[in-house]
């Protein structure tokens, strides 16, 4: 999972009250997704799966059409975009596109 453009800069934190979950104890997954895209359905799992793998590790999914407030703010432009959080909601990492299990593994380390 390369880091993205603005890595950070995007409204720099999230809370449990914006994601609508609570965050992990040690990082957070948050994908944007919509309704008709392909690649997200295998994000999903290839998140849920990291998340299951590492201890303190959530995966939240969020509806990028039925949140374009945070799409807006944190400058969302496609389909999957994948964001990695730390444990206090900081943006750390963020990537468009399907992530392999590997390169999100290796994007956790910058958050816990």
């Amino acid at each position: 999972m390369r880091s993205g453009q603005g890595e950070g800069d995007h409204g720099g934190r999230l809370d449990a009250a914006e994601l609508g979950a609570r965050l992990g104890e040690r990082a957070t997954l948050v994908q944007f997704s919509s309704a008709f895209c392909q690649p997200c359905r295998a994000t999903r799992r290839v998140l849920a799966d990291v998340a299951r793998m590492v201890d303190g590790v959530a995966h939240v999914e969020i509806d990028a059409e039925a949140r374009l407030d945070l799409v807006r703010r944190l400058d969302v432009v496609r389909t999957p975009t994948v964001l990695v959080l730390d444990a206090a909601g900081r943006i750390v990492r963020r990537a468009a596109g399907q992530p392999r299990t590997a390169d999100v593994i290796a994007a956790l380390g910058a958050a816990v």
